[in-house]
């Protein structure tokens, strides 16, 4: 079988998670806190704030943007449901925006339309690694006093103009799942360079809790207080050891990954029914997933099951949230509802060979001489 996707570990992690078990603090702890230092330098962003996955940096972010029950949330349509499960945690209404059909991500030119009295931030996300165009969102977002959150799960060393993605919008949020350019199994990080909203998002994502210093008459005693409902969304010092290890092979992770999505490009251009995926120009692209498109034609589904009765593991690309059930749907987003029915996700991770490649394109271009 040749897998959809293989995290890369080595003796690193192994190392970074002795030192853990070592030290007998596995929950919580100073690794955690090493970790959002080397994530945040990375970035080159002031504040960063470890939590368990993503979904609870979402959550947490609006949370701390002050969105409430009633409010309005402009929302990426072609996205893993979490980003829309994250609004309505806060029992906000996700309001989806279709997207370009060429890059897979928000369009723009369709947020100003969806704004009402009662929208309070704008989600775009950087679909499959490949940034959205951010200047005109931060545009919007500043004529109408909006906030930014990005959904960077899939986004991890992208650059848009030269800028990190995560690091534009007010909050950028990461995520760290199996699938992701670095992993730690689960995980995800809050970024931004506002204290203010750190200190919030790092007492709501432990119970709620705010440590006092000692008094004079407490004996050096220190019991917390709950001031907050908060949830248990802390990241663990196992898990963080992981993140560490990932963080110093991210570059040649993500330099692998490029070349073997160009190899990719260049031979799917012998398989007529499939196109590679667009690059916007002014943007680096990281491949967290290899997104291709099938031909209106061809059954995708029917395509998968092909590949995966020749050893060859696919996916879809990723979900058109508005047709979702929990979200009542009554929304359109006509591209994303295409792109959601056509995109295939094909192999590619660090250890993935040419061959590998080359043995895949062989499968489907026996498939399309079958259809033919």
């Amino acid at each position: 079988m040749i897998p959809l996707t293989k995290p890369h570990f080595d003796q690193d992690e192994i190392k970074e998670i002795k030192k853990v078990l070592n030290s007998g603090w596995v929950s919580q702890g100073p690794k955690t806190k090493e970790f959002e230092e080397n994530f945040a330098k990375y970035l080159g962003v002031k504040y960063a704030v470890a939590v368990s996955n993503c979904t609870a940096a979402l959550h947490l972010s609006l949370l701390v943007l002050d969105v409430k029950p009633g409010d309005e949330v402009l929302v990426a349509d072609y996205t893993f449901p979490a980003t829309g499960h994250a609004v309505l945690y806060c029992g906000a209404k996700p309001i989806f925006i279709d997207i370009d059909p060429k890059t897979y991500n928000i369009n723009p030119n369709l947020i100003e339309g969806k704004i009402t009295k009662k929208t309070r931030v704008i989600i775009p996300v950087h679909t499959f690694g490949q940034p959205v165009d951010m200047d005109p969102i931060m545009q919007t977002a500043k004529k109408y006093h909006l906030k930014v959150v990005e959904d960077a799960a899939c986004a991890v060393g992208a650059k848009y103009k030269g800028r990190m993605v995560g690091t534009i919008g007010n909050i950028g949020c990461f995520s760290f799942h199996a699938r992701k350019g670095i992993t730690t199994g689960e995980g995800g990080m809050i970024v931004t360079n506002n204290k203010k909203l750190a200190d919030k998002a790092r007492m709501l994502a432990v119970f709620g809790i705010i440590v006092e210093k000692p008094k004079k008459k407490s004996f050096g005693v220190v019991i917390p207080k709950f001031i907050k409902l908060g949830y248990n969304y802390k990241m663990s010092d196992l898990t963080a050891a992981v993140g560490i290890a990932q963080l110093k092979k991210i570059n040649r992770i993500i330099k692998r990954k490029r070349e073997l999505a160009h190899y990719w490009d260049k031979n799917l251009q012998k398989v007529d029914f499939i196109k590679p995926p667009f690059i916007d120009k002014n943007v680096f692209h990281v491949y967290q997933s290899y997104i291709a498109l099938v031909d209106k034609k061809v059954n995708r589904n029917k395509l998968m099951k092909y590949l995966k009765d020749h050893d060859i593991q696919t996916q879809i690309g990723t979900y058109a949230s508005h047709i979702q059930p929990i979200y009542h749907p009554k929304q359109r987003c006509p591209y994303s509802l295409d792109i959601f029915k056509r995109a295939l996700a094909l192999p590619l991770y660090f250890t993935l060979k040419k061959k590998d490649i080359d043995k895949i394109i062989s499968y489907l271009k026996k498939y399309e001489h079958k259809k033919n």
